[in-house]
């Protein structure tokens, strides 16, 4: 993040207050802590450009924790690709680590040490063991307006209170037959404050740890011990854990009073937490259990199907890790929620690719021209990227047949339409100036074959006596071209708000025509090309090499959007 993109933000204010105050003993220390249960997608993308961006701005750390406090979903696939991720969006997590892997952390690493803080807390009179249903607690709990009424255990001695967590430790009883809450505020306004659960019992077994643990820390428990115990200065949570914030507070006073707060530059750190407005995407979904429904129901072509919104469908997609990082800086941290158009994020992969994509011509819906007048073939040289002196250039063969694109044809053609029909001229690209004198038609009336004559003092597409020709056309020589496979995507979803009516509905809005395969022919330069490689089909948009050898669309190659 650059001087002009933060100056106003209120998390660096809230950062530098802290580090003019010395409150972080000389080292800003974040953390990112995905729960390893799917894969990452943009709505991370933003959190993630917001902890490691504000760490990289004050020389700090930005731990990388896999949050696996909640063991029915979470595997090793997903924790490998979150780090594949991340990596791939240009950040590197620091600072010691707790194995083998500087600034890598597990939550399950920490289960013998939050164990023994829910133990203190229990002797301290500050935790007990509660038997009540979830639809009993409801009651109990009660509404903000009214103070909720005392679980029948509340007061129970911390001796039996050891005695029954100790036996949800040992496997005696069944998931949801006991919890243990912290015992803190039954008349807080704050619901989340009213004692809540911060151990439950859950015989599942972890991808880590298999089946040590039978109980398992709530993550609004574990959270706030994680970062004390890691040394976090700054937490930064979405907006949604804002009411959760007095919990985390109340934890670390805990930790403070065990003395287990960690202390450097002779300074006592305590972590503090602060929220922001999530990323939310029109015509999307970004609920991860929702995504994984899509993946297992076979809606799209597994997590890194380029229409989802994950970061991994992104970059098979084609988009950059500049581009996304870019949007994320463009949409800015606030405390407001709101909604983002997935045109400005277009418009910023847009912007790069214009600057970076190797160009190459590529004829997706093609027609066959057929230059009655020209003998034999020329070769024809144009640069790789007019926007950049050194990509070099490439030779491409024009001969007496070639192909292009569909559209560009029309035998009565509209007013303004400058493209080729009989009796216009057009500039073939690097070519020659070309006149269309007809075409011809099968059976169903549909044109197979376009005819016309190249004035053969044009070579290069310029007229000698100086006349004005405003089309200009792409184009793949017939003999040399090389058929490809493209596939042309659009938003997933056809209504802009997909959970409107529920998430039991959001598949009523699939959008079917979010994608289309296509057959043509390109130049022959790129039958070369390689998987993850990005172009643009001049005229037609950009381009990636996907692992199957077809072309997905990451864009088109224009829009009307434009950035405010």
């Amino acid at each position: 993040m650059n001087e002009s993109d933060t100056s106003r933000h209120f998390l660096r204010q809230w950062i530098e207050g802290d580090v003019a105050a010395g409150k972080t003993g000389g080292k800003v220390v974040t953390r990112f802590p995905p729960e390893p249960n799917g894969y990452i997608h943009i709505g991370h993308a933003k959190a993630i450009c917001v902890d490691f961006g504000m760490a990289e701005l004050f020389g700090g750390d930005c731990h990388l924790r896999m949050d696996d406090t909640n063991p029915a979903k979470e595997s090793d696939e997903y924790a490998e690709n979150i780090k594949k991720d991340i990596s791939w969006l240009g950040f590197k997590w620091s600072g010691e680590g707790d194995g083998k892997e500087p600034g890598f952390y597990n939550a399950s690493n920490m289960f013998d040490k939050m164990y023994e803080i829910a133990e203190n807390l229990i002797r301290a009179g500050q935790a007990y063991c509660c038997n009540l249903t979830q639809e009993e607690w409801k009651a109990y709990r009660g509404v903000p307006e009214k103070p909720g009424v005392p679980s029948p255990r509340r007061d129970t001695p911390p001796e039996e209170n050891l005695r029954i967590f100790r036996e949800m430790r040992d496997g005696k009883y069944a998931d949801g037959e006991w919890c243990l809450r912290a015992k803190i505020d039954m008349a807080s306004p704050n619901i989340h404050f009213r004692d809540p659960v911060i151990y439950r019992i859950r015989h599942v077994s972890h991808y880590h740890l298999g089946d040590k643990w039978c109980v398992y820390p709530m993550y609004d428990f574990a959270h706030p011990i994680e970062d004390a115990l890691e040394g976090v200065t700054h937490s930064m949570c979405t907006l949604e854990f804002e009411v959760h914030r007095p919990l985390y507070d109340w934890v670390v006073d805990r930790l403070d009073e065990m003395g287990l707060l960690v202390e450097r530059g002779g300074v006592k750190i305590r972590p503090q937490q602060r929220e922001f407005a999530r990323l939310n995407l029109t015509h999307t979904v970004m609920s991860k259990r929702l995504l994984l429904q899509m993946v297992q129901t076979k809606v799209v072509d597994g997590w890194d199907d380029p229409r989802m919104p994950t970061v991994c469908g992104m970059r098979r997609r084609g988009f950059t890790p500049g581009a996304i990082r870019e949007f994320c800086e463009r949409i800015g941290v606030s405390k407001t929620e709101s909604e983002s158009d997935p045109a400005l994020l277009e418009w910023c992969v847009r912007e790069e690719l214009n600057k970076t994509a190797t160009r190459r011509m590529a004829v997706l819906d093609p027609v066959k021209v057929v230059v009655d007048n020209f003998v034999g073939s020329r070769e024809i040289e144009l640069p790789d990227n007019p926007l950049d002196e050194g990509a070099g250039t490439r030779k491409m063969v024009f001969g007496r047949e070639i192909w292009i694109d569909r559209a560009d044809f029309m035998e009565i053609p509209e007013k303004k339409f400058f493209r080729m029909a009989p009796g216009q001229e057009v500039r073939l690209r690097g070519a020659c100036i070309f006149k269309c004198t007809g075409c011809i038609k099968d059976e169903s009336g549909k044109v197979v074959e376009i005819h016309g004559t190249w004035d053969e003092q044009s070579w290069g597409g310029n007229a000698v006596d100086g006349r004005k020709v405003k089309g200009t056309l792409h184009w793949v020589d017939a003999a040399t071209g090389v058929p490809v496979k493209a596939r042309l995507y659009e938003s997933l979803f056809s209504e802009k708000n997909p959970l409107k009516d529920g998430p039991e509905k959001f598949l009523d809005y699939l959008n079917p025509g979010s994608v289309r395969e296509v057959s043509g022919f390109a130049e022959p330069a790129l039958a070369d090309a390689k998987p993850g490689e990005r172009f643009q089909f001049e005229r037609t948009g950009y381009f990636v090499k996907d692992r199957d050898g077809a072309f997905n669309r990451t864009v088109t190659l224009k829009d009307s959007y434009k950035p405010a």
